[in-house]
């Protein structure tokens, strides 16, 4: 009786590690449907999207606090060790990073409701660029959590230079842009605020590839510089 007990609390045990799995993956895709979203809206400056994706903020947050709450059962019920423990605290900080992102994804769509009121100050070239590698970073690095490949987490934190190098790109052009007329200087800055948001959208991708290693290697590679990785 009691090894039949055990095999039904070992099952249910791998089967909430599982739905932790799960919904992180869930909540995943639907911000990175948000950032697609948001940005499809400012650059097709389609203020419907932008309410869309304003919408989907409150799904966001309800997962935010499912798998929060799981995160806690199980740490506090199952008292995890080794490597299961590394799986769920590093679920518990992927869980506020994609929390995160769903904001900044809605920040970009009210910038975008701001942006469409008013003419354009030039093509959004850079930007939907921008928003491609950001997103694709944040797919790679759940996609590294769940087959625990730090290969792939290592490349989504290499990629985070070349956001950084478009964002730097985007600052000077639109630098120009507000000296040569004044009048362009509120929709430019508002379009810094997007280029900023995605930046910002990137280093939570980011620090989940980190939480990645630190789960599969038990190594904690934050604030290192890349000759000690």
């Amino acid at each position: 009786m009691e090894t039949s007990q055990l095999q039904h609390t070992n099952r249910q045990y791998e089967e909430e590690l599982r739905d932790l799995r799960n919904n992180l993956l869930k909540m995943g895709g639907t911000v990175e449907r948000q950032i697609a979203d948001a940005v499809q809206a400012t650059v097709n400056r389609d203020s419907a999207m932008a309410q869309r994706v304003i919408a989907d903020d409150a799904e966001v947050n309800r997962m935010d606090i499912e798998v929060e709450e799981l995160c806690i059962k199980l740490l506090a019920l199952r008292q995890p060790a080794a490597r299961d423990l590394r799986f769920i605290t590093t679920g518990l900080k992927i869980n506020v990073d994609l929390e995160r992102i769903g904001d900044l994804a809605v920040n970009i769509a009210e910038r975008a409701l701001e942006l469409n009121q008013e003419p354009m100050v030039k093509p959004f070239l850079d930007i939907p660029r921008m928003a491609t590698l950001a997103r694709s970073m944040v797919k790679d690095s759940l996609d590294a959590f769940t087959r625990e490949d730090c290969a792939l987490a290592e490349d989504v934190i290499r990629r985070d230079d070349q956001v950084d190098q478009l964002n730097y790109q985007i600052f000077r052009e639109l630098l120009s842009y507000m000296a040569e007329d004044a009048r362009t200087i509120g929709r430019g800055t508002r379009i810094l605020f997007v280029s900023r948001y995605l930046e910002r959208i990137a280093d939570h991708a980011t620090a989940i590839a980190e939480m990645v290693i630190f789960m599969v290697k038990g190594k904690t590679i934050r604030h290192m510089d890349k000759a000690q990785r």
